[in-house]
């Protein structure tokens, strides 16, 4: 019996359940496919940056693939209702009457998954899926009368209770059965998508650097607690892209982080506030299972759809440009726009001052994000988008605004990354970076070119207190 093996945001050779118990079933070969579907990828606002970054990896897994004798087919359709119809067809032609392939749980990827799974049903292609993107299965933790949990802290008890055994990590698939299976020749465009800003070299492909990140990020994660905050360092472990795409599985995240903290899955070490944002990324996939609407520009709190938002086109883009009189937020813009990625502090500095100080719809942050990040994941950027904006599960109280000038002088208090990111504020003293006043003056005083705030830090904050509290 021949396997085929349907990959899609998992692009690696290691702890990948699909392969592994896919190749394992195989004792006339084992087949890789992946379908590039530019059409839906565009629907789903995914970024230049990351379907670059998909195939630059798609090369490297090729290559992986092939040293174990397993072909990779590459095809193409505009959109996921045609997919099933290529699985059968790539499923026939190279004799697999077994599939097998890793979930996904967004809607339009989980009706996908359930056509291709009818069709081979009608094939009799047997088929196996696996859970893989998340350390805990969203439907395997649930409230006292199953429902889905709301609140994160609750979730994260039963989570940690439920995953403290999940670090075991599976080794690659044992070399298989020589077929007569060209590989394809993986393209380097893709229809929609202009590449030509893509930092390709920000983002090395493949498992080899995936693991080479987690490694250096392993020898400082005792400082991560008191490091992730600040964006002048790298402090954090620059491996989102990698874990969106597949690259490396969050389990081997866990392995490592575990092997720090090996007693305990909480607390107060470096490792213990990493698996935390672990824990962020499963919670949030769990949120988009049990409440499907927020991956369909709804927000889970039904009552702010009522939220009376600004539809100002020329303060957005001011946001987008990084031209907002903010220093620390317009750094932050900038540093998407140029690399494709933001520090985390900074995605919710940036996504609250959209929300709160412009007063603009989430959807149009979560929008922009998506379509430069990349490290675009539907699931954990709503998230981050609906829990600055105040209308997700577990939001902050809308009356917490952070105040932009605050946070850069907390966690950027010398000045060193506004500076690089916004060089035009060079000769301006660090000290007043952090304050709107002195920050205007210093601006006349040497003559910078650097915008006017577009909002009075306390107008806006008013103006968003207002417009939630009209919602009581």
């Amino acid at each position: 019996m021949g396997s085929l093996v349907w990959f899609r945001r998992d692009l690696r050779i290691n702890d990948n359940p699909a392969l592994y118990h896919g190749a394992a079933a195989a004792t006339d070969g084992t087949v890789g496919l992946f379908v590039i579907t530019p059409d839906q990828w565009i629907q789903h606002d995914d970024s230049p940056a990351k379907v670059c970054f998909w195939l630059r990896n798609l090369e490297a897994l090729s290559d992986s693939l092939g040293k174990l004798n397993i072909p990779l087919v590459v095809k193409s359709c505009d959109a996921f209702d045609q997919v099933a119809d290529i699985v059968i067809e790539v499923a026939k032609a190279n004799g697999c009457e077994h599939l097998a392939f890793n979930r996904e749980y967004e809607v339009n990827e989980s009706r996908r998954d359930d056509a291709v799974m009818a069709a081979c049903q009608q094939e009799n292609i047997a088929v196996q899926r696996f859970h893989d993107r998340v350390i805990v299965p969203p439907k395997e933790i649930a409230t006292g009368d199953g429902n889905f949990y709301k609140v994160y802290t609750p979730y994260r008890k039963v989570w940690t209770e439920r995953a403290i055994d999940r670090a075991n990590t599976l080794p690659p698939p044992k070399k298989q059965k020589r077929i007569e299976v060209k590989s394809s020749k993986i393209p380097t465009t893709v229809k929609g998508f202009d590449f030509g800003n893509a930092r390709e070299d920000l983002w090395i492909a493949g498992e080899a650097e995936a693991n080479r990140r987690l490694k250096i990020f392993s020898s400082r994660i005792k400082q991560y607690d008191d490091a992730r905050d600040i964006p002048s360092i790298n402090g954090t472990s620059l491996l989102s892209p990698y874990l969106a795409a597949g690259v490396i599985s969050p389990r081997q995240c866990l392995a490592e982080a575990r092997a720090h903290n090996a007693q305990r899955m909480g607390g107060d070490s470096g490792a213990a506030v990493w698996i935390s944002e672990l824990i962020w990324r499963d919670f949030y996939t769990h949120v988009m299972v049990g409440f499907p609407r927020v991956s369909m520009h709804q927000p889970f709190k039904l009552k702010t759809e009522k939220l009376d938002w600004r539809t100002s086109k020329k303060d957005l883009q001011a946001w987008k440009d990084g031209q907002t009189g903010y220093p620390i937020v317009d750094a932050g813009m900038r540093q998407l726009k140029q690399t494709g990625w933001m520090h985390n502090r900074l995605r919710m500095v940036t996504a609250m001052f959209l929300t709160k100080n412009l007063l603009i719809d989430w959807r149009l942050g979560e929008k922009h994000f998506m379509e430069t990040l990349v490290d675009g994941d539907l699931a954990a950027n709503n998230g981050g988008w609906q829990w600055s904006a105040s209308t997700g599960t577990d939001a902050v109280p809308y009356f917490r605004i952070f105040n932009p000038f605050s946070q850069s002088k907390r966690f950027d208090n010398e000045g060193k990354f506004i500076k690089k990111m916004c060089p035009e504020l060079e000769s301006v003293p660090a000290a007043q970076l952090h304050d709107p006043k002195k920050l205007t003056e210093a601006i006349k005083t040497h003559d910078a070119d650097y915008p006017a705030m577009v909002v009075d830090y306390k107008e806006g904050r008013e103006r968003a207190l207002a417009a939630f509290k009209s919602l009581d």
